[in-house]
């Protein structure tokens, strides 16, 4: 499992397919990661997703999800 410690605020999400899906913009406690509303498909929403679908960081962090599958099930968050 990916260390919480190894994601960095403004680091790009890229999904399994290698589309970009979102820019962090913080931790939310320590199993889900606050994606920027500014990068978002609405312009106006937060999204969470859980740490658990991080497969690895480097100078990005790589999901184990496609694309479609973040986007079907990721937490919008109204702020």
């Amino acid at each position: 499992m990916v260390s919480a410690s190894e994601i960095q605020e403004h680091m790009e999400v890229r999904s399994l397919d290698g589309e970009h899906v979102g820019t962090v913009d913080h931790l939310e406690g320590s199993d889900r990661i606050k994606l920027t509303k500014n990068d978002s498909p609405d312009g106006e929403h937060h999204h969470l997703i859980p740490l658990d679908w991080v497969d690895h960081v480097d100078a990005h962090v790589h999901l184990s999800k496609n694309a479609s599958d973040v986007r079907a099930q990721w937490t919008h968050v109204a702020n």
